[in-house]
């Protein structure tokens, strides 16, 4: 399974990492992903990498912005968000599943979810 933390309240412009641990599997077999959804729309993919790391993808909305990365000795990957707008305010689910799921952007069949950690970006 997949638990999400770090999730909070922040000012636009500030940083913000969540955190996903996984248990039960080694997650260094996995690929890896963050999606997220926004009060009243439907949930969008943010960010995803491959089990190597070598193979990443990132929503146009976040490039530039946010880094996906993992410590696969701690079975724990995280989503590093830098200068956080309004706009960014959602709920963000962590996901691990097969290389495949980076075949393509839009596909989001990961094997494992976690439960969400809302992120809150306001003044």
């Amino acid at each position: 399974q997949l638990q999400a933390s770090g999730g909070g309240l922040v000012h636009p412009g500030g940083s913000l990492r969540v955190s996903c641990k996984a248990s039960g599997f080694g997650l260094e077999y996995y690929a890896i992903g963050w999606f997220r959804q926004a009060p009243g729309k439907e949930r969008e993919g943010v960010s995803k990498a491959n089990s190597s790391g070598g193979k990443t993808y990132y929503a146009d909305s976040v490039k530039g912005r946010f880094a996906v990365s993992r410590d696969n000795a701690k079975n724990t990957f995280y989503l590093q968000m830098n200068s956080l707008k309004p706009e960014d305010t959602a709920v963000y689910f962590c996901a691990a599943g097969g290389d495949l799921v980076l075949t393509d952007p839009n596909r989001d069949d990961f094997t494992y979810w976690g439960q969400g950690t809302l992120v809150t970006v306001s003044s």
